[in-house]
């Protein structure tokens, strides 16, 4: 199995339409679109999974399709890139356990503070 990456996918289009799209080459076993975290609108791109050689099929003759007046960018799904290892181990923030903000700038604790 091979997944490929669909972008510039037209907010206006639908799973089941890039499903008939792609199944067209091959048998599809799942479409999947990207949603913003915070906002839950997609994000106009998504991935198909598919059988080696009809990923291959698709990506050689869609890559460019024009769909709802944009044209698909669909290559092969690269992996996701290691997040980087900072040396400061963590963002700040509020620490439950120590009762502090950035504990890790030395800040006075929340409970010191005066107001």
């Amino acid at each position: 199995m091979k997944t490929i990456y669909v972008g510039n996918i037209p907010f206006s289009c639908n799973k089941q339409e890039i499903e008939e799209l792609f199944e067209k080459h091959g048998q599809v076993y799942s479409v999947k679109f990207i949603n913003d975290r915070i906002s839950g609108k997609f994000r106009g791109f998504g991935f198909v999974e598919m059988d080696e050689d009809a990923a291959d099929q698709a990506i050689e003759k869609l890559d460019g399709f024009e769909l709802g007046g944009r044209n698909l960018k669909i290559n092969e799904a690269k992996g996701r890139k290691p997040r980087p290892n900072n040396d400061r181990g963590g963002g700040g923030g509020y620490n439950r356990n120590q009762r502090s903000y950035n504990s890790n700038n030395n800040r006075r604790s929340l409970m010191d503070r005066r107001y």
